[in-house]
C-alpha cells in the first residue's frame, strides 16, 4: 500500500478538526477525542466495590487485568441506570492510570472543528465546569466534551467534589 502525501492545505484541516465519540448519559450528548479511547467493551456487568465512592461503578475484567470503572452517571447527579452500561476503556496521558467509564450508549464518530468549540456557560455549577471542556452546537443539539484526563478515578478522588455522588440536579 503506497502513502499519499498530503498537502499543507490538507494537513492544517486535520490539525484544525477533532474526531470524537459521541456517547450518551441520561438526555444528553457528550464526546471524548477517539485518540483517548482504548476499547470499547460494550455493555458489561460490573462487580460492586464495598465502600468505593459514589463515582465507581465497580470492577471488570480487562485482558487479564482488574479494570475500574467510572459511573458518569453518577458524577453529573443522574440516578442509576436499570440497564447495563455501555464500558470505554481509557488511558490517561501517560500512559499509567488504565481505567473504564460506564455510560449508558455510544453514539458514533463525529468530526467538529476545534475552533467552534464554546465555554461552559456560567450558570454550571461547579463540577460541571470541572468535567466539561466546552460544548459544540450541533444540528440536533449539544455535544458537550469531555476530558478523559479529569475522569480518571484517581483524579476524581483528589478533588474531592465527587465524594457524595453527583454534579446536582442535571445539567
Amino acid at each position: 500500500m503506497k502513502a499519499v502525501a498530503q498537502s499543507p492545505e490538507q494537513m492544517q484541516e486535520e490539525a484544525e478538526s477533532a474526531s470524537l465519540c459521541s456517547m450518551f448519559a441520561g438526555e444528553e450528548t457528550f464526546g471524548i477525542d477517539t485518540a483517548k479511547i482504548r476499547e470499547v467493551l460494550g455493555r458489561r456487568e460490573l462487580e460492586r466495590v464495598p465502600m468505593a465512592p459514589a463515582f465507581v461503578a465497580g470492577v471488570v475484567p480487562y485482558r487479564g487485568d482488574v479494570l475500574t470503572t467510572v459511573s458518569f452517571r453518577a458524577l453529573l447527579g443522574l440516578p442509576e441506570n436499570a440497564d447495563v452500561g455501555c464500558v470505554l476503556v481509557l488511558d490517561d496521558d501517560g500512559g499509567h492510570e488504565r481505567f473504564g467509564l460506564v455510560i449508558d450508549a455510544v453514539g458514533g464518530v463525529v468530526t467538529v472543528q476545534r475552533n467552534m468549540l464554546e465555554a461552559n456557560p456560567c450558570t454550571l455549577d461547579a463540577k460541571c465546569k470541572w468535567l466539561f471542556d466546552g460544548a459544540y452546537k450541533m444540528e440536533n443539539g449539544l455535544l458537550i466534551q469531555l476530558d478523559p484526563q479529569k475522569l480518571r478515578p484517581s483524579r476524581l478522588a483528589e478533588t474531592g467534589m465527587f465524594r457524595q455522588g453527583g454534579a446536582g440536579e442535571g445539567l
